[in-house]
């Protein structure tokens, strides 16, 4: 999960959110899905299946979503990750989500996977109000890795040593297991929603689930992760190498443990 105090507030760090787009494709390749209670839990709680899906990067979620049966339309900054969704089944609607002009259109629930730290909290939480229906359905969710415990002091090793200002330098850093409840991009998010009214009582909802990497499965992703777009080329190669040759000594995969964890609340009916 990134860190929300390197460099001022996430939602205002638009150079680390703009790397994703560099390789849309292998984003969408590598990133994680998430699990099947979450999706089912959200469409369920929603008072029908249009979905408005913030910051929907590639469409890894509204895919998900649609499968499900719901209709999604996305809004997403970036202009090509947004063709990627489209030509991958998705609606999207170019604009940072404080920006979008909804057009006077109402839904069932607001949706928004791995994307909502770079919305500013307020004013997101305010326009996702004016946008909702009646007991409409807000819904923002991160997947948090957590590494076995060497996997994790191996890694925060070579971090420290390559990139020691680098947000997943600091990600391995923090307290094992990690403190879900009380994260900041958790917080933030229920600060939020409480402020600007409008929603019932935030709720957290967590589903556990597990992913075995191979090498080659998890160097793929690293490119596309946090800040990783933003190292010196030089630098990125020596972490591809070094976290290589660690899984590699560790039978070349390893199992990684998420929590898919969301912040939810619902518009109140009047």
């Amino acid at each position: 999960m990134a860190n929300s105090k390197l460099g001022g507030e996430l939602h205002q760090q638009r150079g680390t959110a703009e790397n994703y787009g560099l390789d849309a494709e292998r984003y969408d390749r590598t990133r994680p899905r998430y699990p099947d209670g979450l999706v089912d839990r959200i469409v369920r709680s929603c008072p029908g299946k249009e979905l408005l899906n913030v910051g929907a990067g590639t469409g890894i979620e509204a895919r998900q979503f649609q499968a499900a049966g719901c209709t999604v339309l996305g809004v997403e900054p970036d202009a090509r990750m947004a063709e990627f969704a489209r030509t991958h089944g998705t609606e999207i609607e170019i604009a940072r989500f404080e920006e979008w002009d909804s057009a006077d259109r109402r839904f069932d629930g607001i949706i928004s996977g791995q994307a909502w730290h770079w919305v500013d909290p307020e004013v997101g939480a305010a326009k996702a109000a004016s946008v909702l229906r009646p007991s409409g359905r807000f819904a923002a969710f991160w997947n948090v890795a957590e590494p076995p415990a060497e996997v994790r002091e191996a890694f925060r090793k070579i971090y420290v040593e390559v990139v020691p200002d680098a947000l997943a330098t600091r990600a391995y850093s923090m307290p094992a297991p990690p403190q879900i409840s009380s994260s900041p991009l958790l917080t933030k998010t229920i600060e939020g929603i409480r402020k600007v009214g409008g929603f019932g009582e935030p709720e957290q909802w967590q589903f556990e689930w597990e992913c075995v990497y191979s090498k080659d499965e998890w160097l793929d992703q690293l490119p596309t992760q946090g800040d990783h777009g933003q190292f010196q080329p030089e630098k990125l190669e020596r972490v591809l190498t070094e976290v290589g040759a660690v899984i590699d000594a560790m039978g070349g995969s390893f199992d990684m443990k998420y929590t898919a964890v969301a912040v939810t609340a619902t518009r109140s009916v009047s």
